[in-house]
């Protein structure tokens, strides 16, 4: 697994297409959120500012990149050569998708522990960890299921659109209307109890027994996630 994971990490800082999408535009694009914290935080919360700079990281930087990389090696045959190594399946996919994961989880927690020193700490750190971690996994399902569905890397392009453009859009509704209306509406949409359970854990005045309950959604995308990726993934270009 390790092998494989080093040396997509070297393919990710040689490839600028990939360097661009999944490390500088949610970077500049998170760093606006949080330069401009005053203004969002009157329009949402610190927590709506947190869960934007969550979902912006992790789809853009993860999730869009790893079905981008899943769809490149399977059309390059990388895959299939690397199933006839001594590595189980499971090891090759943790392998791919470990580098992009890791740098996701450096950029959220960089980035949300600027917010805190420029604006206010969370109230419960622990919660916030149980979020971006359910998140992080929440995105990493997606992107297996997605990229059973992709044929290419060009084609990564349109396939990860809905998801990627979704969860953020769940992400700012939630955010700035809050989750008094149409709550398991909001709840249920991928993207939208993680973001209630991000303010919770960033703003406070929830009870933690309520919060943890959202964790229910969120696993629940994971699970029919990767029981679509089991139907549909694929080991070998399409024909």
């Amino acid at each position: 697994m390790f092998p494989i994971a080093f040396s997509e990490l070297i393919q990710i800082f040689r490839n600028r297409l990939v360097l661009i999408t999944s490390l500088i535009i949610p970077v500049v694009v998170c760093a606006y959120f949080v330069r401009q914290h005053e203004t969002f935080a009157a329009i949402g919360s610190l927590g709506y500012i947190a869960a934007v700079v969550l979902f912006t990281v992790t789809a853009f930087g993860l999730y869009a990149t790893a079905v981008t990389t899943l769809a490149s090696r399977r059309q390059n045959l990388f895959l299939k050569r690397l199933r006839s190594t001594a590595a189980g399946d499971a090891s090759i996919l943790a392998g791919l998708l470990l580098p992009v994961t890791g740098l996701a989880l450096i950029q959220v927690t960089a980035i949300l522990t600027v917010l805190a020193l420029v604006a206010a700490e969370p109230a419960n750190l622990v919660l916030l960890v149980v979020a971006v971690l359910a998140t992080l996994a929440m995105m990493i399902a997606l992107a297996l299921a997605t990229a059973g569905l992709t044929n290419s890397p060009e084609h990564a392009q349109v396939t990860t659109l809905p998801v990627t453009l979704g969860v953020i859009a769940v992400a700012s509704w939630v955010g700035i209307t809050g989750a008094g209306d149409l709550t398991w509406l909001k709840r249920l949409l991928p993207g939208g109890a993680a973001t209630e359970l991000t303010m919770n854990a960033w703003n406070g005045g929830v009870a933690v027994t309520d919060s943890i309950l959202l964790l229910a959604p969120t696993l629940g995308w994971v699970v029919v996630s990767v029981a679509l990726a089991t139907r549909l993934f694929r080991w070998e270009p399409r024909r």
